[in-house]
């Protein structure tokens, strides 16, 4: 199992995660396309072109999901139950086709669960960094995951 169980996670311990990802125009249309996003924003060059930005900008919630995703085999993978929610997610730069992005996480918090007792409530704080170590994504996440008493 490459996750850890909830008795493994230590407040303030953090993960440094080694996976990276380039991001590409295409996973931007077919995310976009995906969602219904039609936002010319994020898939049409030529309007893109006349924002401040100058070219599309990356849709945000693919890049919240690939913050996530890039931390899962460090932390919760195959010991999570589920993702019960996100909060304080802000995107202070935008992301472009062609940025590389890297994640570091922090856990802030944990606790036993009330209702469910072989499952705790981990709070990770997820930052996403470019390529040039400018933050394009932060958000906390509370996860529910397996204690390892019940594995």
């Amino acid at each position: 199992m490459a996750g850890l169980y909830f008795e493994e996670f230590v407040p303030g311990q953090k993960f440094v995660h080694a996976i990276r990802r380039t991001v590409l125009d295409m996973d931007n249309l077919l995310f976009s396309a995906l969602t219904y996003n039609p936002a010319g924003l994020h898939i049409d060059h030529e309007y893109s072109s006349h924002t401040e930005f100058g070219r599309p900008i990356i849709n945000s919630l693919f890049t919240l999901g690939l913050t996530v995703g890039l931390s899962i085999i460090d932390t919760t993978l195959g010991t999570t139950v589920a993702n019960l929610g996100m909060t304080e997610t802000a995107f202070p730069k935008p992301v472009f086709a062609g940025d590389t992005i890297r994640v570091e996480t922090s856990v802030v918090e944990l606790r036993p669960s009330k209702s469910r007792p072989t499952q705790g409530i981990v709070v990770f704080e997820h930052i996403a960094l470019n390529q040039r170590d400018e933050v394009v994504c932060r958000t906390q996440r509370a996860a529910l995951m397996l204690k390892k008493s019940a594995a």
